[in-house]
């Protein structure tokens, strides 16, 4: 596999404009600056379920021969209802392939969650070598218990077509929603919202699913107010990782960062850094020299 000089960051841009839920695109070289593609408009749009989507996530799989975007299906704009979005709605995820992050398949609706989840929210990916399958890890709220309370449910593919049943992968006492993940030395670093305090906590498991959790201290996280949408990436060629998080109440996404992800200890970037325009909760994917050029060749239109 080529390696890595670039980053594509995948997001939606709110519900506060009319074309805010759907697909954008931004890159960068640094990981830190962030240039907006197709002058900071939708590079995909949903045409199926709710005509809306939230929370894309990117991934390439395992092969290295193609990507995934996935997506919460979702419309808020125009209604602002979100009891009826965790109640009665949002109940597809939608799925995009690309073999060359710029040309991409005809979207699809797939219904992953079970029958009377109110909400298939923000679903993630993680491949897993010990089943050979992806992980597809999202939030519902569920009719059994009259939608009490959100729980992150799992489900297995290998084609993004069919799945398992779900199941329970993440309970906690309080709401839990946006969980982010990443992989380092065999280990699984996960990254979620508790929907009660508004912060981010976070985890390590031996195994990305069946596997032995541990909860990370990290009290800085904690004291970031009013955040949501986690999203991870590793810095190219360094033993150096990012985490963004989005302060949904004005300033959106800012990057935090840390050396050692056991520690949990995070800290805001000595560097100035350019988050991409407008951008909400997202996901983060390391990019060849080849795909950074084809992207800005193919939205050259950059708008700083």
């Amino acid at each position: 596999m080529e390696k890595s000089e670039g980053y594509l960051f995948v997001y939606f841009a709110g519900e506060k404009y009319e074309d805010g839920e759907q697909i954008y695109f931004a890159v960068s070289q640094d990981g830190y600056n962030w240039t907006d593609l197709n002058l900071n408009k939708p590079v995909l749009k949903s045409n199926l379920g709710e005509k809306g989507v939230r929370d894309p996530y990117i991934l390439r799989s395992h092969d290295g021969k193609k990507y995934y975007i996935i997506a919460t299906d979702l419309r808020i704009y125009g209604n602002g209802d979100w009891y009826r979005a965790q109640h009665n709605g949002s109940q597809f995820m939608m799925v995009w392939e690309s073999e060359d992050l710029t040309h991409w398949s005809e979207q699809r609706m797939v219904k992953l969650a079970e029958d009377g989840a109110g909400c298939t929210w923000a679903p993630e990916a993680t491949y897993d070598k010990k089943t050979g399958k992806y992980v597809v890890y999202w939030a519902s709220r569920v009719k059994d218990d009259n939608y009490e309370k959100q729980r992150i449910y799992y489900a297995l593919t290998e084609d993004f077509k069919i799945f398992t049943k779900p199941e329970i992968y993440i309970e906690k006492e309080n709401d839990v929603i946006d969980t982010a993940m990443i992989e380092h030395n065999g280990k699984y670093y996960r990254f979620s919202k508790d929907e009660t305090t508004k912060c981010i906590c976070a985890d390590v498991t031996d195994a990305v699913i069946n596997g032995n959790v541990k909860p990370i201290e990290a009290e800085y996280l904690k004291e970031q107010a009013q955040v949501e949408g986690p999203a991870v990436f590793k810095f190219n060629g360094e033993e150096k990782w990012c985490l963004l998080i989005d302060n949904y109440t004005g300033i959106g996404y800012y990057p935090l960062i840390t050396d050692d992800l056991t520690s949990g200890i995070f800290a805001k970037p000595e560097v100035s850094y350019k988050m991409p325009t407008r951008a909400r909760h997202g996901s983060v994917t390391a990019i060849t020299k080849k795909e950074y050029d084809a992207l800005i060749d193919r939205w050259n239109r950059s708008y700083n």
